[in-house]
């Protein structure tokens, strides 16, 4: 038998083995995605780092929309954000240190952060090495390699006392950055012969800015290295559940290594329907403004939104991709947060047309996909609708977006691992699974 019709043969039979009927699901009480019959999360765990709030229950239980909030360490988004906005400085190292430890540092404290942090920027000449011979791969996957080759450099990997995870999580912090930026100008080398550029991270300069100097030298403004600070920020933490920190605390409540548990929650991420949803935000923006030809015209919008969701237009998913959330209702903290910053950031780039348009989209976007779904609920943007507009006006290549995530998320990823180490009753995590395979006799090999 040749070896690629086993391939097929095998794969066929794969169609009628993984049939389950969808009323078994209902039968036995199985909560699928984790997610309750009126959307909310099925309750796993408990945690005092991040909080999403999407929805309210009233007195009879039954949810009912509210504007979103989130919180990190019991302080609301907006509250650490608006002081950096207004005071025009640099917060994510700050914002590191309060979903570390859980309380805010005082200038001393955030200074001799900010100098470790700088300290453990700079790569092993083996992992430069080991990135340069893995040009033109998946960035986010040669993320993945450089974070389990950490463990090979590591005098301690696998030590879970509370100072080695501290010491642990903070380098990963520091070289996300720097694996990242190299990674990527490698690939630029190799797949567009660009030349190839390593800067080392400099002395005395934020996360945000070491990493747009290293990716691009100084072809960048304040206002550019800021909105990246405050997109870091907004995309550090967001509870528990979601699905890459998730992994990370499953694979953390084995006891497994800092560096296997980090590697899972970037695979996870990597999923275009956690992660990589900005690229499909920005691909879709550059399509509408093509084919929309009036950008102030609501009826040619909606019209052709609505063909969008009759799966007659642009990829035929019948979706319109950044509008709507797994938890949030009214709004999406994150994304009026973003939206904000986009159009400061559009009136120095001078796409403040650009801005507005992509803003009718968002408005007009929310009430097509509500009247489709024929629901008098409220549907929201989420992070992704404005995260890749802010991206492409910094000058950051698509490549990048969903490593960046990554960057800014490993700060909740480990916050998170230590937590769930830390837990005074540790169990690993262990749902079930209902087998609904009938039993079979078996039968000699001679006789099949």
């Amino acid at each position: 038998m040749k070896k690629e019709y086993l391939i097929y043969k095998l794969s066929d039979e794969v169609k009628n083995t993984c049939k389950i009927p969808s009323e078994a699901f209902q039968k036995f009480g199985v909560k699928r995605g984790l997610r309750n019959d009126d959307g909310s999360g099925v309750l796993v765990g408990l945690t005092n780092i991040g909080n999403v709030v999407g929805y309210e229950r009233d007195a009879d239980g039954k949810l009912q929309p509210c504007p979103g909030r989130l919180y990190y360490r019991g302080y609301e988004l907006d509250d650490l954000v608006s002081p950096l906005l207004k005071e025009k400085r640099f917060g994510f190292e700050e914002i590191a240190y309060l979903l570390l430890s859980g309380r805010l540092p005082d200038k001393e404290e955030l200074a001799a952060f900010q100098e470790l942090i700088n300290e453990n920027m700079p790569l092993d000449h083996r992992t430069i090495v080991h990135i340069i011979d893995l040009e033109g791969s998946n960035i986010m996957n040669i993320l993945s390699r450089c974070v389990l080759e950490m463990y090979t450099f590591d005098a301690n990997p696998d030590d879970i006392s509370r100072d080695n995870l501290m010491r642990q999580s903070i380098e990963l912090i520091a070289r996300f950055p720097t694996i990242i930026a190299y990674a990527y100008n490698i690939y630029s080398h190799s797949v567009h012969g660009h030349s190839m550029n390593i800067r080392h991270p400099r002395e005395n300069k934020t996360i945000a800015e070491n990493f747009l100097y290293m990716l691009k030298d100084d072809n960048y403004t304040e206002l550019d290295a800021r909105m990246l600070d405050l997109l870091l920020i907004i995309q550090a933490e967001h509870g528990g559940g979601n699905n890459s920190t998730f992994t990370v605390r499953v694979t953390s409540s084995t006891r497994t290594d800092t560096y296997s548990s980090i590697a899972a929650g970037i695979g996870s991420l990597k999923g275009p329907l956690h992660g990589g949803a900005n690229i499909k935000v920005i691909n879709m923006f550059h399509h509408l403004k093509e084919v929309i030809a009036d950008w102030t015209n609501i009826e040619e919008i909606d019209t052709y939104l609505n063909r969008m969701l009759n799966k007659e237009a642009y990829d035929n998913s019948g979706l319109i991709y950044g509008i709507g959330h797994a938890v949030y209702t009214m709004s999406d903290p994150r994304a009026v947060e973003l939206k904000r910053l986009a159009g400061e950031l559009a009136k120095e780039k001078g796409r403040e047309k650009e801005y507005e348009f992509l803003k009718l989209i968002e408005e007009e976007g929310r009430k097509c996909v509500a009247a489709f779904r024929k629901t008098q609920k409220p549907i929201s943007s989420n992070l992704d609708f404005y995260s890749g507009f802010i991206y492409e006006m910094i000058g950051l290549p698509e490549e990048i977006y969903t490593p960046i995530f990554a960057m800014a998320r490993i700060v909740g990823w480990t916050a998170h691992r230590i937590e769930e180490l830390n837990f005074e009753s540790r169990r690993i995590i262990r749902p079930a699974y209902k087998n609904i395979q009938e039993q079979l006799k078996y039968v000699p090999i001679k006789d099949r």
